[in-house]
């Protein structure tokens, strides 16, 4: 999806001399795995403090849109499929985007998720029609399922780029609202550095089949969020998905981390980025493990954020 600065679009927009009618606005967060959905069945992703902004559109932006997977177009497919009227009952031809977004793309991150959560409220917006989380959330799923951009429909990722903390998600259940096992505020914002190590674009998609020998790593996971520890969920799930992806200088980063006085390191999604969690009590270890991270010379970069923490209601 887009690389853009997190102006918001419509200023964006304006700044660059461009009269463009902005219809609706949506915004939304990215987020990383705590429990891949593929390993067991049961998925959760954490709401982390990137933010993305959409804009829907009258007529197009001088700035390109990179949308490879046309996940725009099926977000628009979503909410007609969904029962829901365009903007001004116009065809889905007519309507464009533009997108701000501050999370690294194809790097497990859920950039598809959190664009298509804010381009949904972005619709929602623009034809004053009040909606449910879990509906942004179901529609969101569709929408990623017809673009191909993942292997369960990503409702726990949804729910994580629509909401902050935390939920356990059942991806066969007969409903959203029913797939909602467990959910938490997640851990506190001001207690946790969160460092993102983008390793550049995944380099496959894993098959369903590669988490088969897995499961038992994937159980450790699922056991630490049924306890509340998300911490030890983020390690476990993280070994797995290294073990998936075959992933050996992840392996080697992640224990490394550990051992630098990280207190949770692991991969998100299917890759390639890492997630290292380090206590904001001691700020010279999240420095030391920047500094690590960055002493590579094979084009590795680190983005300090947080958490998002909370529950809302939906």
């Amino acid at each position: 999806m887009v690389r853009d600065t997190l102006e918001p679009p419509s200023q964006a927009l304006s700044m660059r001399g461009e009269d463009l009618a902005v219809l609706g606005n949506g915004k939304a967060h990215g987020a990383c795995s705590l429990l891949h959905a593929a390993g067991l069945g049961y998925g959760a992703s954490i709401a982390l403090d990137l933010p993305v902004a959409v804009r829907l559109l009258d007529s197009p932006s001088k700035r390109s849109l990179d949308d490879p997977d046309e996940l725009l177009n099926q977000v628009l497919a979503a909410w007609t499929a969904a029962g829901h009227e365009l903007p001004n009952e116009q065809p889905a031809e007519a309507f464009h985007w533009a997108v701000a977004s501050k999370i690294p793309p194809r790097q497990g991150l859920k950039s598809s998720a959190a664009i298509a959560v804010a381009a949904l409220r972005a619709l929602g917006d623009a034809t004053s029609t009040e909606l449910e989380t879990a509906e942004i959330v179901a529609m969101a799923a569709q929408a990623q399922i017809d673009a191909g951009v993942s292997l369960t429909g990503s409702i726990d990722d949804a729910w994580a780029c629509a909401v902050p903390g935390w939920k356990l998600i059942d991806s066969q259940a007969e409903s959203i609202q029913e797939g909602v096992l467990l959910e938490s505020a997640g851990p506190q914002p001001d207690d946790w550095y969160v460092l993102l190590v983008c390793r550049g674009d995944r380099e496959h998609k894993p098959e369903l089949e590669d988490f088969v020998p897995h499961a038992g790593a994937f159980q450790q996971a699922l056991s630490a969020l049924q306890e509340g520890r998300e911490l030890v969920a983020l390690t476990w799930n993280g070994r797995a998905m290294l073990g998936v992806l075959g992933d050996i200088p992840g392996r080697k980063l992640t224990n490394d981390a550990l051992l630098n006085g990280a207190r949770a390191a692991g991969i998100t999604g299917s890759g390639s980025a890492l997630v290292v969690v380090a206590p904001k009590v001691s700020k010279p270890t999240c420095e030391r493990l920047k500094r690590f991270f960055e002493s590579r010379n094979d084009g590795t970069s680190v983005v300090v954020t947080s958490f998002l923490s909370g529950l809302e209601d939906e």
